[in-house]
């Protein structure tokens, strides 16, 4: 069974650390998701590239709950997540890596959950971590061994976009304690928590956010960033894969056990 997904972000949308890759069609309450999967150090492995393979689905278009009840009814339960982010922070500098650990949502016309009552009925899913920190420790272990510096913390502010921000957004960001910006964590942070799943996410800084950079910001400008470190993300991916262990585990799994588990 497949037991580990990867979500890949803008710039990051062909498996190429997969091996015997296939095509994978996979039906859902909410639509079709197509994916591939292949190996990895011995393990099956999913991947869905969150904007489509050609970059052609906007962030607030993307059909969030399809992709992880998808990943779910599959068997997985730990995902990564890559992000291309603009920088709040000054310390958090082009090119780097930032294991994010809280959200901000500043999203305003998105579904955020998988239930909305009627048979699931209503569901308040605690996100005190909402990243899982098994994932997270698992990342800077590989990072640390392989020699990548990366943020252990960090902050992500979620807006709808696919505009950029404004400088005044981005000041309001800044003073609520915002480190880096982004238009697609959320709802996925909230769904993979609602479906009982371990999710976390690799930020890349592509940009300085508006009002910080001294420049327009272009979208060429957040894929340069990202082909010059795509060979740094893959080795991060592929070195935290070799240390998960796909059945350990985790209060991820449990976290609606209140209401009698997670139904797909």
């Amino acid at each position: 069974m497949i037991k580990i997904g990867i979500i890949g972000g803008t710039g990051v949308y062909d498996p190429s650390i997969l091996k015997n890759v296939h095509q994978v069609e996979t039906m859902t309450p909410y639509g079709k998701v197509n994916y591939k999967v292949g190996d990895f150090a011995g393990k099956s492995i999913a991947f869905i590239p969150r904007h489509g393979s050609k970059h052609s689905i906007a962030p607030h278009l993307i059909n969030y709950r399809a992709n992880i009840w998808a990943m779910k009814k599959i068997g997985v339960n730990n995902i990564l997540a890559t992000a291309a982010v603009g920088s709040l922070h000054l310390p958090m500098n082009l090119g780097d890596f930032i294991l994010v650990d809280q959200f901000i949502d500043f999203t305003k016309n998105r579904v955020m959950t998988f239930h909305e009552g009627g048979e699931k009925g209503v569901v308040h899913v605690d996100l005190t971590n909402p990243y899982c920190p098994t994932l997270r420790d698992k990342l800077l272990v590989a990072a640390q061994n392989i020699g990548i510096a990366v943020h252990s913390q960090g902050t992500y502010v979620c807006t709808e976009g696919p505009r950029f921000e404004t400088p005044a957004e981005i000041a309001m960001f800044s003073k609520l304690g915002a480190h880096l910006v982004g238009m697609t964590n959320v709802p996925e942070v909230v769904l993979a928590r609602e479906a009982e799943m371990c999710y976390s996410t690799i930020a890349m800084v592509t940009n300085y956010a508006a009002g910080i950079s001294s420049t327009p910001l272009t979208y060429g400008e957040v894929i340069k960033i990202i082909k010059q470190n795509t060979e740094n993300l893959k080795t991060l991916l592929m070195n935290t894969i070799k240390l998960i262990d796909i059945e350990a585990d985790c209060s991820c799994q449990h976290a609606l056990d209140e209401y009698g588990g997670f139904k797909i």
